[in-house]
């Protein structure tokens, strides 16, 4: 076959097609050959960086897809300009690649911050007895890490939609008219822009950190996860709280670890009036001794309150943290009552009675003296009252 057979009818469907399709499929060939371009060096020369390199290899995984971004926007613009594109076309394939740019360059930002955040929190662990330090500052990495990934967010798309003309004079407009618009808008985005800005705070004061103990609407918790609008509260059930970031500003709360994770526990009975103390001190304070959640630091024994039935007996012992301080507490506490049970179960809680004749109420005294020289005979099954003489008392009597 002659090649100006086939290729007569070749010309002849590139006669039909538009004049811009030859140059669109060029740029469509270009795009497609960078993505594959992309993955290949991907596949070929990264395959085995994770193994050699670690974090190197981290920062090369994340930024695989802001890459193949950035490859596509490569080919766009070394291949638009080489081709016959009517006007019509550049124009918007133009406009396409300004927002792929803005889109690279704050992937790009989003993708270096993220590393070089994770990659300072690995020097940092908070799997460890004593890990104020690294609460400290892993609480500051997250929040503000989180705060500047939402503005970058912002900042992105607001440069994103400044391209368009429409939305330039939507802009205009609205500034001009900055007064009501402004309102309206600072009403509607002040939650947002609250929590945002109780974030920043909670990392530069730390009011609260990763892992401290708090109350929070009456629910005694770990600070489980700082995001950028709120908290994660594990509870000790094995719920979860979900508190905004602004309420830590505006809001009492209790801080159990503000400063460190050591802490007294209380424990209370209520005891008769003939509770040993001196024995119950000395052995308070050997079960504290024998245990290993005692810290060695404080010990004491009072009575904190006394009523008309019972005393009250306070033991005041102290731990490294709140777990260990309450498993501390029900281990005293729990000895305690079984010693009293041993040794002491008078001094258990009682009530106390003692009953009284009222006078005026007492039986006469004829009916006492009656009873009582009253005379008995002996029946067949034991000693019984004589009939007889009781008929001839009583006759006497009347």
């Amino acid at each position: 076959m002659d090649i100006q057979q086939f290729l007569t009818p070749l010309d002849r469907l590139i006669d039909w097609l538009p004049d811009f399709a030859v140059p669109m499929a060029w740029v469509g060939s270009a795009i497609l050959a960078s993505l594959v371009l992309h993955k290949l060096i991907f596949r070929i020369i990264f395959g085995n960086l994770e193994n050699r390199f670690g974090l190197k290899a981290s920062l090369v995984r994340k930024s695989r897809r802001p890459l193949r971004l950035g490859f596509a926007l490569l080919a766009l613009v070394l291949t638009v300009p080489r081709v016959n594109l009517p006007n019509a076309l550049k124009d918007p394939l133009g406009h396409a690649a300004l927002i792929m740019l803005i889109v690279l360059i704050g992937w790009t930002a989003l993708v270096l911050i993220n590393h070089f955040a994770d990659r300072s929190a690995r020097h940092y662990r908070l799997d460890v007895e004593d890990n104020f330090l690294a609460r400290k500052y892993v609480t500051q990495l997250r929040v503000l890490r989180r705060t500047t990934n939402i503005v970058i967010v912002i900042f992105t798309s607001i440069a994103v939609l400044l391209t368009f003309e429409s939305v330039q004079e939507y802009g205009v407009s609205l500034f001009a008219s900055a007064g009501a618009a402004g309102l309206v808008l600072g009403l509607a985005a002040r939650p947002v822009l609250a929590n945002l800005i109780a974030g920043i705070q909670i990392a530069v004061t730390q009011p609260i950190r990763l892992d401290d103990v708090v109350i929070v609407e009456n629910e005694w918790g770990w600070i489980e996860e700082i995001f950028a609008t709120y908290v994660i509260v594990r509870i000790w059930d094995r719920r979860r709280l979900v508190v905004p970031l602004s309420y830590f500003i505006e809001q009492p709360f209790q801080n159990w670890t503000r400063e460190s994770a050591a802490i007294i526990g209380a424990i209370t009975w209520q005891l008769d009036y003939t509770a040993p103390l001196d024995e119950m001190r000395n052995k308070a304070e050997e079960f504290a001794r024998a245990s290993d959640n005692w810290d060695g630091d404080v010990f004491n024994l009072q009575v904190t309150d006394t009523d008309k039935d019972t005393i009250t007996i306070r033991v005041l012992v102290s731990a490294v943290n709140s777990p260990k301080a309450w498993d501390l507490r029900c281990e005293i506490r729990e000895k305690m009552i079984v010693w009293l049970q041993e040794t002491h179960p008078e001094a258990l809680p009682r009530l106390r009675g003692e009953l009284r004749a009222i006078p005026g109420n007492e039986p006469p005294r004829d009916a006492r003296t009656s009873s009582r020289a009253r005379p008995r005979r002996e029946g067949p099954t034991g000693p019984e009252e004589s009939a007889d003489a009781g008929e001839g008392e009583t006759a006497g009597q009347s």
